[in-house]
């Protein structure tokens, strides 16, 4: 069976893909953000299906970070967003906290060919 490759989007920021992760959460899509390592640095990503446009609609998505200077802690299990009327915090950790969305982080060996 051939898999189409996923179209690759790089996002700015950690907290991008974070609260792109919170969201879909929120809407009760089971979400995870997957975390493996290439040569310029370690990548968190989520799948997602293109549903906004309609010549496009169901091409898969991978959303991706690189951490290219290692600033998100590698022992991390979980990614943690709270958000209140004007702040938002986002943070990596072994476990969950009470009022947090909770994002599990799951680690690959290396990453499937459709999103390589």
């Amino acid at each position: 069976m051939e898999v189409s490759k996923a179209l690759k989007v790089r996002v700015r920021d950690f907290s991008d893909l974070a609260r792109m992760a919170a969201s879909s959460i929120a809407y009760g899509q089971p979400t995870y953000i997957v975390r493996y390592r290439i040569d310029e640095g370690v990548i968190y990503g989520i799948m997602a299906v293109f549903r906004d446009y309609f010549k496009l609609y169901g091409i898969p998505l991978f959303y991706y970070y690189v951490d290219k200077d290692n600033r998100i802690p590698s022992d991390g299990n979980y990614v943690l967003i709270k958000t209140s009327d004007n702040t938002e915090n986002i943070e990596v950790s072994k476990g969950s906290k009470a009022g947090y969305i909770v994002v599990p982080i799951i680690n690959l060996y290396e990453p499937p060919d459709f999103i390589k």
